[in-house]
């Protein structure tokens, strides 16, 4: 094989002589945050937190006098707490998703449990399996209100994870027994609810196997469900977003034809429509409510950093954000819980050089406290920020992503580390601190991340625009962002990796694969490689699944052979690196096997890390310490960046 100047080891040490940098210490990007979420409780006299260990993330209810840990919920391992709600004065209810390795997505398990502040009556009030007419059957809920005023009872959504059930419930839980009272029944499966300031149950939208979405208004209990959207019909999604506090006037997102999605102002009385709010690049982002946690006053949207922007200027609510902003410069902000009276806020502060702090904010002599720094062991005068940045594609449409350089190193074309980022659809990357793309920074590397078309938050035409692309414009995209880079005098052209995990696993190989002059190596963390078996594993999980990998990666196995990087193996050129995990259910190791194998007999350079104890990411310290010992060893070689320590 011709290996040219990527196998030239004395014009290659010239190359990388410049690049003389410390090594780099690992310790800051392995310490667990202190916490993830911060809520106080509606007297201020506790906070509710959530606390990430090594294998899942628990809450701690904590006395603020003291800030003495009074009681704990764990759901065991691999569990996440997913949502915590106060209640009422002493009651906390938290949701539980499962997370199988350190990249995987949680996945609500439709779990509930409920603790007192001090410890007491702690039980689980809603479990996977319950009591259907005669029989146990498999079942979730999740928190629809918290129903202000009731101190045992909360609405919850429920449905039966058995297929054959036809749709979702409302139920009244008892957050002390778990009893369950019905209140509504949704006329469409998998359905999530909005209620009005009474708390009667509106809106319901929802989908079947065939992943159409349906939107249902009503006007009250007694009233029969209307459609109001049809995604089949429509061609477009609408999510309720909540109602105004007279219940008259209900907010809608709605997808658009072309650019990002809008928010609609709906009278339920007469059904006209006024668009209220729209970016001209992003969707909205997160919805911010009034007090209440339940109204509509504005959104966060996320471009060049997370700004927020409100339907009234002079809103209590807009008033408070734009003081906060002016006392927090430089930083994104967002409350996300208040005492009954209103007099204090928690407000998390966070961004692109800093994974937050939790404030408490008090109303009435405008001063802010800390309460708990999420890695206080982070100097953010120190971390590399990080620049949007946008480009065109061959055919023309817009792409947007970060760009983050080492810091103070601006000047001169730098190596550069091309990490396209996972999912791959609906999932982004956005303004905000990013622990491997500062890891690699602190090597020497600038990080180009890229929303590639088929990517969320540019509208719904922009993440179709990915459907059954995979290895095609949607790798397109990454190499023409490459070619951006060269062309700025941004990136060293003869210094060039791909790196990604799970999808950007995939795209790092097949980069490599489609352009093998581009690039110097790829590596490949818990990536899929071989297309027909994912599709092969999808369509023997649920219809839903089997319909998603149809409609967005494609059902021509002829096709998907075509672009699986373990069938091109032998146009690769570079040095390869794949890491994987044992007990991976997302990309099961047997892809990483594959790949590996397919390289060695194309006499392709090829280094593999498998733990079998781990999923999809390792979660164990001591195994990612390995994993990026073993990466900024493997782009060190061959880029010239630094070492771990």
């Amino acid at each position: 094989m011709e290996w040219g100047i990527r196998s030239a080891g004395i014009l290659l040490g010239c190359l990388l002589a410049p690049l003389a940098h410390a090594q780099v210490e690992l310790e800051p990007f392995l310490k667990r945050d202190v916490l993830e979420t911060l809520k106080i409780s509606p007297t201020g006299e506790y906070y509710a937190m959530t606390v990430p260990l090594e294998d899942q993330t628990i809450l701690a209810v904590i006395r603020r006098s003291d800030k003495q840990v009074t009681s704990k919920v764990s759901a065991g391992r691999d569990s996440v707490i997913n949502g915590v709600w106060w209640v009422s004065d002493e009651r906390v209810v938290v949701s539980v998703a499962k997370k199988y390795g350190s990249r995987d997505q949680p996945y609500a398990t439709g779990e509930l449990y409920a603790t007192n502040a001090d410890g007491s009556a702690r039980r689980q009030i809603f479990a996977r399996y319950g009591l259907e007419g005669t029989e146990l059957q498999p079942r979730a809920a999740y928190l629809i209100d918290t129903l202000p005023g009731q101190s045992r009872k909360v609405l919850v959504g429920m449905y039966a994870l058995d297929t054959s059930s036809p749709s979702t419930r409302v139920e009244m839980l008892d957050v002390f027994s778990g009893d369950l009272d019905t209140v509504a029944t949704a006329p469409v499966r998998n359905a999530r609810f909005v209620v009005d300031p009474a708390r009667r149950v509106r809106y319901a939208i929802g989908s079947g196997d065939d992943n159409i979405s349906k939107l249902y208004h009503r006007a009250d209990d007694d009233s029969p469900w209307t459609l109001v959207n049809d995604e089949g019909k429509s061609g477009h999604v609408e999510w309720p977003l909540g109602l105004s506090t007279d219940g008259r006037t209900a907010y809608l997102q709605v997808q658009q034809a072309q650019g990002p999605d809008a928010i609609v102002a709906l009278d339920t009385t007469n059904g006209g429509r006024t668009q209220v709010m729209r970016d001209p690049v992003v969707d909205p982002h997160d919805i911010i409510y009034a007090d209440d946690g339940r109204t509509p006053v504005g959104s966060f949207f996320m471009h060049e950093k997370l700004r927020t922007a409100f339907f009234d200027e002079e809103s209590t609510t807009a008033r408070l954000y734009r003081k906060l902003e002016r006392s927090f410069p430089g930083s994104s902000i967002e409350i996300t819980s208040g005492t009954r009276d209103g007099r204090l806020k928690i407000v998390h502060a966070w961004s692109d050089t800093s994974p937050g702090d939790f404030f408490l904010f008090d109303t009435t002599n405008n001063s802010a406290d800390l309460v708990f720094s999420r890695r206080s062991w982070l100097d953010p005068a120190k971390v590399a920020p990080s620049e949007l940045v946008t480009l065109r594609a061959r055919d023309g449409l817009a792409l947007h992503g970060y760009l983050t350089r080492p810091h103070g190193h601006h000047a001169a074309p730098l190596p550069m580390v091309v990490m396209p980022h996972g999912g791959p659809f609906g999932v982004f990357d956005g303004w905000e601190f990013n622990d491997e793309a500062e890891m690699l920074a602190r090597a020497g590397y600038t990080v180009l991340r890229l929303n590639y078309r088929g990517s969320g938050n540019y509208g719904s035409a922009f993440q179709q625009a990915g459907a059954r692309q995979w290895g095609r414009t949607m790798q397109d995209d990454v190499t023409d962002a490459t070619r951006w880079a060269i062309e700025q005098k941004i990136a060293d052209p003869q210094r060039i990796c791909l790196y990604g995990a799970s999808y950007g696993g995939y795209a790092a190989l097949m980069g490599v694969a489609k352009e093998p002059e581009l690039y110097r190596c790829a590596a490949g963390y818990v990536g899929v490689y071989d297309l027909e078996l994912m599709h092969k594993q999808k369509s023997r999980s649920a219809r839903w699944m089997g319909t998603y990998m149809d409609d967005w990666v494609g059902d021509d196995r002829a096709r998907l052979v075509d672009v699986s990087p373990t069938a091109l193996a032998s146009r690769i050129q570079v040095p390869v690196f794949l890491a994987a995990g044992g007990k991976d259910e997302i990309a099961p190791q047997a892809h990483s096997e594959r790949m590996e194998k397919a390289l060695k007999l194309a006499g392709v350079p090829v280094e593999a890390l498998y733990v079998r104890t781990e999923g999809h990411g390792f979660y164990a310290e001591a195994n990612q310490r390995t994993y990026y010992t073993r990466l900024l060893d493997f782009l060190s070689r061959h880029l010239g960046g630094a070492k771990a320590k």
